[in-house]
């Protein structure tokens, strides 16, 4: 591969970035994730914001900022039944795909360059 290729590589690897910022962004913080996490480990089909605070000893406000978060990088959604909220982790596997996208550019990228001599060590 020549510059130029290693250019337009780089180039593509950096718009996949910048496309998977918001859930990027989202996953990289540890509270978020101890939020994904308490969701996947539900029994239910969705947990309450009171549920999740329970579940990881954070404040209302602090759970309610952070779910608002995940749900803007669509990574968990809310269902309403009646007058209450369940927020479960999103079904629509638009940000997933982008992400899987993105990781799999960098590996690929990673192993040409390995090949070729690019990232050795030293």
């Amino acid at each position: 591969m020549d510059e130029r290729e290693w250019a337009r590589s780089r180039q593509a690897l950096a718009e996949g970035f910048e496309e998977c910022r918001d859930i990027i962004g989202a996953l990289g913080d540890e509270t978020r994730q101890q939020i994904i996490m308490a969701l996947l480990e539900a029994e239910e089909c969705g947990l309450r914001v009171g549920e999740i605070t329970a579940r990881t000893h954070l404040s209302r406000p602090a759970v309610s900022h952070h779910l608002k978060i995940l749900r803007d990088a669509g990574i968990i959604a809310l269902r309403r039944a009646g007058t209450m909220n369940f927020y479960h982790i999103a079904a629509d596997d638009a940000q997933w795909a982008q992400l899987k996208q993105l990781v799999d550019r960098v590996y690929e990228l990673v192993q040409q360059a390995n090949r070729e001599g690019y990232l050795q060590d030293g």
